[in-house]
This record gives structure tokens, sequence and C-alpha cells, in this order.
């Protein structure tokens, strides 16, 4: 009975438009806020956080920057793989550039170079959509890793054409290199992860949003009622790169700590990440985390089961992890489209309505 809506009153606008509506909800969010700042990042191990949460928090923001280009705005992408190299390569590139500077700006000024050159890419959306447009975002993939495979000015002519993430440290205390504890690269994920999260939302929920949406829903009745699709589209584009770019960052410096493009940034990337929004639910930023969560966790539940516990092989166990990604992506975009987000919200709407049917 505790999830109700009676005895939460609005009175003013704000209250009535606020994210969670329900009482319930906000002391929710908060407990799950302080138990990830306070409590978490005492009691985790090494292998928690390089095996779960460092790529979760990862990999939620590209979820995130993906699904508001795909999920809020409609316009399909293939090139995020390619846009998480480019937020490594700047994020690189500014690291032994300026070594005075925090790093935590270069991950931020990564993310804005990424947006530039996703808003270069995505000037064919103006033009082109749909199948067209997938084909165009899947040659930026595959440009961009060319480029910095074949450009060693990128790689600081490093003669095996790797970069490696130099030592930094954010109040003396270190975040990337080999001298890092797991405590401080997880806090220094979340920072982003939660600063990309709210800022997402608070976007799709104001004009950019609605203007996204309705392009998404129908693009020519939106340029009817006042909505500039070149403005639309190319914010969309910007925004998504951006935390795209941020993760790249993250995923090179923090996370891996040396890096390949070929090897980490390929087209599997890219599928990776579209993946997690398919599962986790288009147009939600909840359906970004679930997704990313869902198959961060699944190839380490069914290594502890299948390899520890039942001594199948490896590679069974992996061909397995696809199996049942591919047939979950079926059975979403057959049965519900809006993927995790949506049977959570309906799971929460039966729990608003019990013990009554309706």
């Amino acid at each position: 009975m505790l999830y109700r809506e009676a005895g939460d009153f609005s009175t003013t606008y704000p209250q009535d438009s606020q994210t969670f509506p329900i009482r319930f909800d906000r002391y929710r969010y908060y407990v799950v806020l302080v138990i990830a700042i306070l409590v978490l990042p005492f009691v985790m191990t090494d292998y928690l956080v390089n095996s779960i949460f460092l790529p979760f928090l990862i990999y939620a923001i590209a979820a995130i920057g993906l699904n508001i280009l795909t999920g809020y705005c409609g316009q399909v992408s293939l090139g995020t793989g390619g846009f998480m190299a480019v937020g490594a390569y700047a994020c690189y590139k500014l690291m032994t550039a300026f070594p005075d500077v925090n790093i935590f700006f270069h991950v931020i000024i990564a993310g804005g170079i990424t947006a530039l050159v996703g808003t270069a890419f995505g000037l064919p959306s103006l033009r082109i959509k749909g199948f067209y447009l997938a084909v165009a975002t899947l040659a930026a993939q595959f440009f961009l890793v060319w480029l910095f495979n074949k450009v060693s000015w990128f790689y600081n002519y490093s003669a095996s054409g790797q970069i490696n993430a130099p030592e930094r440290s954010v109040f003396g205390i270190a975040v990337t290199g080999p001298n890092t504890e797991a405590w401080a690269t997880y806090l220094f994920c979340l920072v982003f992860t939660v600063g990309a999260a709210v800022m997402a939302r608070n976007l799709t929920r104001g004009s950019v949003g609605r203007q996204w949406m309705a392009i998404r829903d129908m693009d020519i009745a939106a340029e009817i009622i006042g909505v500039n699709p070149l403005k639309a589209k190319l914010t969309a584009f910007a925004v998504s790169s951006f935390f795209v770019g941020i993760s790249g960052a993250l995923f090179f410096a923090v996370y891996l700590g040396a890096v390949e493009v070929g090897e980490v940034f390929g087209i599997q990337k890219s599928f990776l990440v579209l993946f997690m929004i398919i599962i986790g639910g288009l147009g939600s930023i909840f359906g970004s985390f679930a997704g990313a969560a869902f198959l961060v966790v699944l190839p380490v539940i069914l290594k502890v089961v299948g390899v520890d516990m039942l001594g199948w092989p490896t590679d069974i166990v992996a061909h397995f992890n696809l199996v049942i990604v591919g047939g979950l992506i079926i059975m979403f975009l057959i049965l519900e489209p809006h993927g995790l987000a949506q049977l959570w919200r309906l799971a929460k709407e039966k729990l608003r309505l019990w013990p009554f049917p309706h």
C-alpha cells in the first residue's frame, strides 16, 4: 500500500511536472544514489569493479547518447563505435599535450570534440533517413577506424599503433594508469554517469526533447507546425555524440588504459550499444541503464554458471551468450518494442493498482 499517489498533492507547476511524481519513487532514487556513492566504494572488490561496475557505468553513458539519437529523435546510427574512438583519441591527445590540466576537463573536452565530429557526420540526415542514414553512419564508423589506424599523429607516432593512458589524478588520487584504486575509478565514472543521466532527462523533458520526438514521430508534420528539422536533427547528433565521446574517453583512459582502435572500437561495439537500447527500451533513460546492465551482467553470469559451476567450454558459453541476446532482441522487437523499460512501467502500474483489478 506504500506505492500510491494518495497524499502526494501538487500545489505548483514544478511539483506537478517533476520526474518522480510519487514520493516513494523519489525516496528510492535518493537511497540508490546514497548507496552508490557512500556504500558501494567501501564494499566492492577489484573484480566487481572491472567486470561489472565500470563497464556498466561507461556503457550506460553510451547507451543514453545513442538513445537520444535513435530512441528520441528517430535517427538510426551504426557509428557509435567510431564516435567512441573519437572521444578516446581526443582524450589521449589532450592528456599528452596538456599534462597539467585535470583529467576531468580532458574527458569533457573530448566529448565536445566528438560532438563536433558527430554533427558533421549528421549532416546527411537532413536529406536521407532510415536504411540510407544507417549506411551513412556505418560508413562513418569504418572511416573513423581507418583514419585512426592510418594517421600516426593520432597515436603520437607510436611503433605499435596503440595509445596508452598516462597516469592522471583527481584531488591527488590516481584515476588513470597502473596505480589506480578500484573505488577511485568507480567514483570517477559514476560522476559522469549521473551527470549524463540528469542532463539527458532534463533535455528530453524540455522543448528540445519535444522537438526531437516530433521529428521522430512524423518529420513532415513537425516541420509544418514550426519545428526546424535542421536544428532538431543536428542537436540530436551533437548531444548524442557528446555522451558517446565521454564514454569512449572513459573506456580508454579509466577502464582499459590501452587501446588499439580496430580491436576495441570496431563495428561490434556499435552493435553492442545498439542492442543495449533495443533490449532496454527505445526512448527511455531508464531503458539505457537497464540494457547496459543486462548486457554487462549476462556474460558474467553465464561464465560463473556455465564455466565455473558446470564446466562447459568457454567458447560454448560465449556462443550461448550470443544466442540469448539474439533471441531477446527478436522477442522484444516483436512482442515489446519498448523493451525492459516498458516491462518496468507495467510492473509499477500493477503495484499502484494492487490489490484492485482496475
